[in-house]
Parts: structure tokens; sequence; C-alpha cells
């Protein structure tokens, strides 16, 4: 069966709030910093349903017929003080295991890319945990570069 990438519907939410889980999950295994709430099911399906609609955002998932098997989010921003002044920036990128190394992830981030560019991003940024290495090679495979760093430590 081919992949479609393609814009999520309302239909989706469930499977897209499990794929949104699933990388909370994956950046708890890189960082206990990032321990999962228990409710995160239903914080996600509020969080995507928020996702789907508005013009500043954008949510593409990869299926297989009926299966989502892949989730991207993103959105527009601004960079008050900076130029470029308009970034799209993922916030959330996951890919279930038996699909990634087939090229999805690049053909995601390249629709994505293409989109957010048609929504005025000037910059495409992604917001993720310092030590999920998966993610790290990922982007800098690709020709992103760490912008700003996050320190954190628990009181």
């Amino acid at each position: 069966m081919t992949l479609q990438i393609r814009r999520a519907k309302k239909e989706d939410l469930a499977s897209v709030a499990d794929l949104i889980v699933r990388t909370k999950r994956l950046n708890n295994e890189f960082d206990p910093l990032f321990a999962v709430v228990s409710d995160a099911k239903a914080r996600a399906e509020k969080y995507i349903q928020s996702t789907i609609g508005p013009q500043e955002k954008l949510l593409l998932i990869a299926a297989e017929g009926p299966k989502v098997v892949g989730v991207l989010r993103a959105e527009i921003r601004e960079r008050m003080f900076y130029e470029p002044h308009t970034e799209g920036l993922i916030t959330d990128f996951y890919i279930l295991p038996e699909h990634r190394r087939k090229a999805l992830g690049n053909e995601m981030l390249q629709q994505a890319s293409a989109e957010l560019k048609k929504m005025g991003a000037q910059i495409i940024v992604a917001d993720v945990p310092a030590q999920n290495e998966i993610a790290n090679r990922f982007y800098a495979k690709r020709g992103f570069r760490a912008l700003t760093n996050l320190f954190g430590k628990s009181p």
C-alpha cells in the first residue's frame, strides 16, 4: 500500500494523539526530565484538536491507507527581535519505527517546509530535547544547526 502525506483531518485525531504521546515517551527515554503525565492521551487530543484549522498551524500526517504512521506538527511564530522575522517551528515529529529510514522523514520535512514557506515562514526551526540523539542526527543531516540552548535542572 502506498503512503500518502496530507494535512490531518478531525477523523485522524485519535491516531495522531497516539503518535504525539509516543514521541513524548521517546523523549522521556532520553531524558528523565521529560516524564510523561498520566493523562497524556487526553492532553494530546486537545493539543491536536487546537491545531486542526487555525491558519498559523500545520498538522501533516503520513497515512498508509487508514493507518496513520507519521505526524508532523508545526506553527508560524514571530521572531520579534530578529531577522528572518517569521519562523516555521516544528514542535512535534514522529514516524513509527517500522516506517523510518525509508525517506518518509525527508518527504514529510520537505512538504512541511514548503507549506510553512507558503504560510510566511522565512526560516524553519525544530524544537527537540537536547538529549534526543535520533532527532539531533536527523536534523543535522539535513542542514539544521542549534540556534539556542535551554538549560534545566530539578530544584
